[in-house]
Parts: C-alpha cells; structure tokens; sequence
C-alpha cells in the first residue's frame, strides 16, 4: 500500500476503487479498508500518530525500482492460462516494474486474458481497459525482456 499511496493520509482518503488497485486486495479487502478509514477513531488515531512525530509517508526516493518498463502498470489476469501458471506471469510482469491486483478498476492498465474469463473479463470491457489476450501478453512482455 505504501508504494500506491506513499501516505497515511493518501490512504485514508482512497476510494474502494484505489484500494482495488493494491496487489492482493479484493472487494471485501477493499471495502473493509474503506470503511476503517472512514471511521472517526482511525482519523483521531493518525492525528495522534502525527502529534507524536511518527513519519506517516514514504518518499519516491525510498519506493524507486529504477527505469523498469511497466513501473505504475497495473495488471490482473483472468481465466486459464495455457503457457505459465499465474504465478509466472505474475513475476514476470513484477519482474519488469508492474503489479498484478486481484480486481479490475478504471486504474487497471491491462487485463491479461486465458480461456474461459469470467466476470474480470467483462468488467474490463465495459470500464475500456486495454486486453491482453495470452499470446498477445507474451508478445508484449517479450519487448522487454
């Protein structure tokens, strides 16, 4: 999350939708962490925090992963994979500077798509994020590799 929001405060202000954006983060996740941070105990507790001199943001300094070609692409890859397992695709994609989430949002770069998507795969289309069917994701990850 510090990578996504670089502050409490950032964080404290998301929308369900950014929340989507964080790798491994699902609705409920999503949801659950928009409430908490709705909350007037959490707000009086990063006050507090603050009073007593805690550093509640990360600088780009601290987060920088170098030039790498998908640094802030953010992907989520949907039905079955033919070639590599999620795993693979999802380091490969780490690999290169990019994250893989576990919902589709209007921050979603691409959707890597396998036989048989699901509802990821519909939402994707009705929000315009670019698709990557499988053999197109391996031609486009093998421009940077």
């Amino acid at each position: 999350m510090a990578k996504r929001f670089k502050s409490l405060d950032s964080i404290a202000e998301a929308s369900v939708e950014d929340f989507y954006d964080v790798r491994d983060i699902g609705d409920v996740t999503a949801n659950s962490l928009y409430v908490f941070f709705r909350l007037e105990s959490t707000r009086n507790l990063i006050r507090k925090l603050k009073t007593y001199g805690i550093n509640c943001e990360i600088t780009d300094e601290e987060l920088t992963e170098g030039n790498l070609p998908l640094n802030g692409k953010s992907f989520v890859v949907t039905g079955t994979l033919k070639d590599f397992s999620r795993q693979e695709v999802k380091r490969l994609i780490e690999k290169l500077g990019g994250t893989v989430t576990g919902a589709v949002s209007k921050n979603t770069a691409y959707v890597v798509v396998g036989s048989e998507p699901g509802s990821k795969y519909d939402k994707a289309l009705k929000l315009e994020v670019d698709i990557l069917m499988e053999p197109d994701f391996y031609n486009f990850i093998n421009e940077f590799l």
